[in-house]
């Protein structure tokens, strides 16, 4: 027993059997706490749990909980590939207790486990305490029979956790491992810890402890347990290596990179491999928990995070994209346990694909101008920041990949002067993350589920029914009575009202009670299933404990169900046209429109639209039944339901299937089928119509539909139909004749403006109302030279030299020059030079001496054709006189 893979069911089942609920790992982007970026450790999805803001059916679980640490305070990003133990995706074992056993049972089952199970010699085990922990080293006595020498008292925080500077904390009891004497360093504590001698394989967290101020701390009275074991770390261990990197799961993606690159993972491209296969890992997870590259927050980054592995994929010598090709890999290495890889596969390859080939171009840019910024750099230097955030900022180049690419010769980055230089431009582009909320107002709906439970939500069968008020709150404190012109949020234990979520908004309608009437402009959800419905009170008193009559506004509802139903149609739609690779990345159903947001590279075609509006507009035309089913994730996706990727659902999901597929291998088969919580239609045939009315760009790979269904989209129609009968009253013709006419027309109009031009050309050569003086004086004679020179109204001054070229057809041998005379007074004059003259004069030098009589400076051209402008159009004639007195001389 040493795979990962099997090291990791061995973890869940032997907690499992030991009265564990093996809770499934939590999505990368956490749910539940705004102030992190990623999910970091395994605790984040129990945070509620453990402040008492949630209660779960168990009292004892287990996960194996995917983590990256690559933003915000938790950031390994620089260090990975070098090190033997940093990575920016992880995966930390824990078993958790809330409020059930405590130090005792915990630190047995950490030693039976470690010991018996996973056979460690114990030996080369010891731990460390909290120094004010008396209780603790007692018990390493009492269970493993550790010796004082082996129990290590640590008085630093390093030993003492916590949530925040307020809420549950307590003291840590770390084990570690010996490695060996043959390896420097020294035991926890001592000068020498930061070796590799000793190594930490699990931390048991004591959490016994309530940090009510700075100043004061209290006894929890249901003390708790939080541990952690790094899979990769135990596994290096249990595999005889002492580098992470060795194992047999990052020994399969190295060798797959190897194998596509055809580089041998030894001496300086080590690293590189070492990088590749990490950061593969977290880029592939994330994508697949919905984070997308951008430019900001976590797509920023992920961005990051990929765009290192293409760089050491580029070092490697890869000449193509990388990092897709290795897809397969990690997906038969991982896939098994965590499902969600192989359901985002084709998205994931995409993306990596995509994000790849546009950095390719940016990083031949961005080294090409670091070379040059660091010629006169040496060992021991470092680049100033201005320039790393020049590369940065005006290139495209993150300041980790500059960094990482000096490294080697031993140059560093002035970071404090790169963030000066970016705080004084004010960058958009910030790896960072503010969480927001107001804390007091989210605690109280955790205690409104405590007290009462979830809300009971009826509104997919009835828009009416009654409840009963349970509470009323406002800025975050519970009222007993609202009065006529209150804006209250009121909570009642059953409605029909549906809370915003999935993209869907809220519900609005009216609250009613015998002599109170409330008006509903919102409904919420908060607090995990408390439905929060925001109000004004528009007449009478409503008191908590009042039975209410909820009644939502139907014609609003009705739009909603529409457009909700229209986007998954125009879900299935878009996979159909445009690929697998497509998933949702967002969603507004409002009742005048729909949003859907999916992930895609390119912007789609009008015949694509026109394909999706076809398919979707032929299921709603079958008029066939919505259905909705309760079952098992596991069974939902087994019979073809889409889930949103990182979404959590619960034991049972309710699936919702629309109309029947006409071709390929669905044909017979509901057409589509996703999870969803959202309210629906009946049957396809109430949508009525759906009409996609654009298609946008929202972000990299992430493009947007918007349309109107039904009422909405009769009336867009109705509309567009009298634009067009206008039109055909204006054109004198039947509206199905409007568009011939327009391109007749458009034909005459090009034709017209053709006839026009030659007819000025014609006009300013042969003379005419537009030219100056008669066709007598056009042609003179000055200095032996053949000279034509006219003033010309009407004429553009792009079409001068055309008629330049024509006046020197017509003299054979000579100079020719035009001033064209804008309606605005200014003018622009060519001059023009027969080849056999061009040894004599110069066209450049004429057409100057003609901008100066015109007020202007310069001109430009070639020695037989050049062109000039200036603002004094009354002295266009002046102009020619001044070029003929220029060939006289």
């Amino acid at each position: 027993m040493s795979g990962v893979n099997e090291i990791r069911s061995t973890f869940l089942d032997y907690f499992k059997k030991n009265g564990h609920e093996v809770v499934p790992s939590s999505p990368l982007v956490p749910r539940n706490d705004p102030t992190l970026m990623f999910t970091a450790a395994g605790m984040v999805q129990f945070k509620n749990v453990f402040t008492g803001l949630e209660r779960r059916p168990y009292t004892r679980a287990t996960s194996a909980q995917k983590c990256v640490r690559a933003g915000g305070k938790h950031n390994d990003l620089d260090n990975v590939g070098y090190t033997a133990r940093h990575h920016t995706f992880f995966e930390m074992l824990g078993n958790f207790s809330f409020g059930d056993y405590f130090k005792e049972h915990a630190i047995e089952l950490a030693w039976n486990l470690i010991t018996k199970e996973f056979g460690i010699d114990a030996k080369r085990l010891l731990v460390t305490v909290y120094h004010t922990d008396e209780e603790a080293p007692v018990l390493w006595k009492k269970i493993a029979g550790l010796s004082d020498d082996k129990i290590i008292r640590i008085a630093t925080s390093d030993n003492f956790w916590a949530m925040g500077d307020t809420g549950p904390c307590g003291p840590c009891s770390e084990i570690f491992y010996d490695h060996g004497d043959h390896i420097w360093g020294g035991p926890p504590g001592s000068a020498d810890e930061d070796g590799d001698r000793f190594i930490e394989i699990w931390n048991l967290v004591f959490m016994q402890f309530e940090q009510v101020t700075r100043e004061e701390r209290l006894a929890l009275p249901r003390p708790s347990i939080d541990t952690g074991m790094g899979l990769e770390r135990v596994a290096a261990l249990l595999q005889g290596k002492h580098d992470n990197y060795e194992i047999d799961l990052f020994q399969a993606l190295i060798a797959a990179s190897v194998e596509a690159t055809g580089v041998p993972a030894e001496g300086d491209r080590r690293a590189s491999h070492r990088v590749i296969a990490d950061h593969l890992r977290s880029a592939s997870f994330l994508i697949a928990d919905g984070v997308l590259p951008s430019n900001e927050g976590r797509g920023y980054v992920l961005r990051r995070i990929m765009r290192r592995a293409m760089r050491h994929a580029q070092l490697l010598g890869a000449e193509q994209p990388l990092m897709w090709k290795l897809l397969p890999a990690l997906v038969g290495q991982m896939g098994r346990a965590y499902p969600e890889l192989v359901r985002a596969e084709a998205l994931i390859s995409e993306t990596l694909k995509l994000e790849e080939t546009r950095f390719r171009k940016t990083l031949e840019r961005g080294l090409t101008l670091l070379s040059d910024a660091t010629t006169d750099l040496t060992e021991g230097q470092q680049l100033n920041g201005e320039t790393a955030f020049k590369l940065y900022d005006t290139y495209g180049f993150p300041l980790d990949l500059t960094q990482d690419a000096l490294r080697a010769r031993g140059i560093g980055v002035d970071t404090d002067g790169f963030t000066e230089a970016m705080n004084r431009q004010k960058a958009e582009a910030r790896a960072s993350w503010s969480g927001s909320g107001d804390k007091a107002t989210e605690t109280i709906w955790y205690e409104l589920k405590d007290t009462f439970g979830a809300t009971e939500f009826l509104g997919y069968d009835t828009e009416t029914a009654e409840g009963v008020v349970q509470a009323l709150v406002r800025d975050g404190a519970t009222l007993d009575q609202a009065a006529a012109g209150d804006v209250v949020q009121v909570v009642v234990n059953q409605t029909p009202f549906y809370g915003e979520s999935g993209g869907q908004v809220g519900d609005t309608g009216v609250i009613t009670t015998d002599t109170a009437r409330l008006l509903v402009s919102d409904t919420q959800k908060r607090g995990e299933g408390v439905f929060v419905h925001i109000c004004t009170v528009d007449h009478g008193i409503i008191k908590v404990g009042e039975p209410v009559v909820l009644t939502v506004d139907h014609a609003r509802r009705s739009s909603l169900r529409a457009n909700h139903s229209a986007t998954h149609l125009l879900h299935e739609a878009l996979r159909e046209v445009l690929g697998t690779h497509v998933a949702q990345k967002g969603s507004l159903v409002a009742p005048e429109r729909l949003r859907f947001d999916v992930s895609h590279p390119k912007p789609m075609t009008a015949e694509e639209l026109k394909i999706v509006e076809d398919m979707a507009n032929e299921i709603i035309v079958q008029n066939t039944p919505v259905t909705t089913r309760l079952m098992s994730v596991d069974d939902a996706i087994a019979e073809g339901a889409m889930a949103l990727f990182g979404e959590k659902y619960g034991d049972e999901v309710r699936v919702v299937a629309m109309g029947q597929a006409v071709q390929g291998e669905k044909t017979g088969k509901a057409y589509s089928i996703e999870l969803c919580g959202g309210t629906h239609v009946t049957a396809t045939g109430d949508i009525g119509l759906v009409r996609i009315l654009s298609e946008s760009a929202v972000g990299a790979g992430v493009r947007r539909v918007e349309a109107v269904t039904g009422e909405a989209a009769r009336s867009y129609l109705s509309e567009q139909d009298e634009r067009v009968k206008s039109l055909a009253t204006l054109l004198k013709v039947q509206p199905a004749d409007v568009l011939t006419r327009v391109q007749a027309l458009t034909d005459e109009r090009r034709k017209l403006e053709r006839e026009l031009n030659e007819a000025k050309k014609k006009l300013a050569l042969g003379g005419g109302s537009n030219v100056s003086g008669g066709e007598g004086d056009s042609v003179r004679d000055v200095g032996g030279i053949r000279f034509l020179g006219k003033v010309v109204t009407g004429v553009e001054p792009k079409d001068l030299k055309g008629l330049a070229d024509d006046g020197k057809t017509s003299i054979g041998s000579g100079v020719v020059a035009f001033v064209g005379v804008s309606a605005d007074g200014k003018a622009s004059a060519v001059v023009a030079v027969t080849d056999d003259l061009t040894g004599r004069f110069s066209a450049v030098d004429l057409v100057r001496v003609a901008s100066v009589a015109l007020g202007g400076k310069g001109g430009g051209g070639r020695a037989d054709m050049a062109q000039a402008g200036g603002p004094d159009g009354a002295s266009a004639q002046h102009a020619l006189d001044a070029v003929a007195d220029a060939l006289s001389k």
